[in-house]
């Protein structure tokens, strides 16, 4: 297979939820593989910052601040990245919230609030961005699922849902789009320890129990996603649609560790 394959020059990318975290270092590793990337988020100061990482690489971007919550805003973003930067090749979506809360104490008001931006905001802005994946002729969307996406995890229904979700979205937009040249995929990542949810894993039982549970002994380290983005944005995966990867580290096949 030839690594030209993998080249992603020519192409412009799209990250909502890419100033922070998983989505921040997704973005500047699809410009390290030849994309313009366009990253956005809600906060001005995080996007002129990753911006301008991904200049450093050589590729092209804009600074737009986007509203995952927000179809005006998000229709906005695509009208200037069609504008500015001529299509839209690739749309990874990150954006993305936890809390941790017993069920039976979520208000209706928190249950909204978090499907709506992890998942009704993917579904957003997938239906803004689908005219331009499929002028593409080789559209590629990523969406960020989660190990929540298959197993459960204590006090965090809300996301898990949100997450179960996205998966389900993933494939029916894959059947859907197929005929139309735009392939839909999801990377599933382990745990990875980003500003989301540090707080969730430093120093708790909860972080302790899912390194036993991870046979690598580890947390993810963020750029290890970077390679599953670059692929399922490629010509590589020109025949993989309605699939999630999932990086974790062994994580999900996983049962006695020792």
């Amino acid at each position: 297979m030839s690594m030209e394959l993998f080249n992603l020059s020519g192409r412009v990318a799209v990250v909502m939820g890419g100033t922070s975290g998983i989505g921040r270092m997704i973005a500047v590793s699809l410009a390290s593989a030849g994309a313009d990337v366009v990253a956005t988020g809600r906060r001005e100061n995080l996007v002129n910052e990753v911006a301008s990482d991904i200049e450093t690489t050589g590729r092209k971007t804009l600074r737009q601040t986007t509203d995952a919550a927000k179809r005006e805003s998000i229709d906005a973003l695509r009208d200037a990245v069609v504008k500015q930067l001529g299509r839209v090749d690739i749309l990874l979506n990150a954006a993305g919230q936890i809390f941790r809360k017993p069920t039976v104490a979520i208000t209706e008001t928190e249950w909204n609030n978090l499907v709506d931006v992890n998942l009704t905001g993917t579904l957003r802005s997938c239906q803004s961005f689908y005219e331009p994946l499929v002028a593409s002729g080789r559209g590629r969307v990523v969406n960020i699922a989660s190990l929540n996406s298959f197993v459960s995890f204590f006090e965090v229904a809300a996301y898990a849902a949100s997450k179960s979700g996205v998966l389900g979205l993933t494939r029916s937009l894959a059947v859907e789009w197929a005929q139309k040249g735009v392939n839909v995929n999801a990377i599933a990542p382990g745990v990875f320890r980003t500003e989301l949810n540090s707080g969730l894993l430093d120093g708790t039982d909860r972080g302790r129990e899912l390194l036993m549970r991870t046979p690598m002994k580890r947390f993810g380290s963020i750029p290890e996603l970077g390679g599953a983005a670059i692929f399922l944005a490629s010509d590589a995966a020109s025949f993989i649609t309605g699939q999630c990867i999932t990086v974790d580290g062994g994580f999900l096949a996983s049962g006695v560790n020792g």
